[in-house]
């Protein structure tokens, strides 16, 4: 039976890109995880093996780097829609990038006034440690007349230590889950939300600024929300971004259910009340789910945020 080629890419993955910009003795970082993906005239290269029309991923590694010196990094987003649109406009046979970024975030180290009289300095501003929250990441898709930007965060760990219930749900033979008045709401977030801006006529997001502001507003509606379940948080929480975020029309969520059990204490004589718990990892509820702007076309796939 005869065989056709489908869909298919190619290019360099997981470029990990460290830029330092140097302002005097003040010194900031961006650190990227670059993942380049090119698509477009490429049956030649898996018919016959002709190599014409293929950039060498090499070649795009390369680019990440210099690209990193001659644009710098403002943000995760800015940097991938210079790369997308070099890519599609200096490769006449590339017709669609989609370039992925992971941003790993560094925050200033605080040190001592004699530490920073021993090195001569005021104050230390070139010392960081690796944030222990959220990855934040990006993809920029670009056909050479449309921008598709999805932005949003992985491993974000969150827990509300009250102001949670779960009762009322369906029984069977096989339930054994008691009903909670009193919980603990914990869970690792996964969000991608995209942006309505979609070609260079409209204007730009402020990138750093709108990430900041949906995780801020995120967070705020996870603390704020009386929980009757991890749905509705997430529902909320999907609702503030949209509502508070004008160039925001869309959000996904995967939020696994980070149960915390209470455990059982009166075989040693002691009462818990509410104290005690034992922090299951696995199995766990996985709620997922997508909030749009009403009138919105859902256009983020069900399973990126498992990415």
């Amino acid at each position: 039976m005869p065989t056709i080629l489908g869909q298919n890419q190619y290019g360099k993955a997981e470029n990990r890109v460290v830029k330092i910009t140097r302002d005097g003795d003040t010194h900031h970082i961006k650190d990227l995880n670059v993942s380049v993906a090119l698509s477009g005239d490429m049956d030649d290269v898996h018919y016959s093996g002709s190599n014409a029309n293929v950039l060498p991923t090499d070649t795009t590694k390369n680019t990440v780097f210099a690209f990193a010196k001659e644009y710098g990094i403002e943000s995760a987003e800015q940097f991938g829609i210079h790369l997308a649109r070099h890519f599609v406009s200096s490769q006449e046979p590339i017709h669609r990038a989609r370039i992925r970024i992971e941003e790993y975030a560094w925050e200033r180290i605080a040190t001592s006034d004699g530490n920073s009289r021993f090195i001569g300095a005021d104050e230390v501003k070139h010392s960081f440690a690796r944030k222990g929250q959220e990855t934040r990441v990006s993809q920029i898709t670009y056909d050479g007349e449309n921008w598709e930007v999805i932005s949003g965060l992985k491993d974000l760990t969150v827990m509300n230590s009250t102001n949670s219930e779960f009762w009322g749900y369906v029984k069977d033979k096989y339930t054994t889950l008691k009903e909670a008045y009193d919980r603990i709401l914990a869970t690792d977030v996964s969000a991608r939300w995209r942006y309505n801006w979609t070609s260079d006529e409209q204007r730009m997001p402020n990138w750093e600024k709108s990430y900041e502001q949906a995780r801020k507003h995120m967070l705020q509606a996870f603390a704020e929300t009386y929980s009757l379940s991890l749905q509705q948080t997430l529902y909320q929480m999907g609702s503030r971004i949209i509502n508070s975020r004008s160039e925001i029309d869309e959000i996904r969520f995967s939020l696994p259910n980070n149960h915390h059990f209470l455990v059982d204490l009166e075989p040693f004589g002691l009462k818990n009340d509410n104290e005690v718990y034992f922090a299951a990892d696995r199995p766990y509820g996985l709620i997922e789910a997508t909030v749009l702007r009403d009138g919105v076309e859902p256009k983020i796939p069900v399973d990126m945020t498992n990415l």
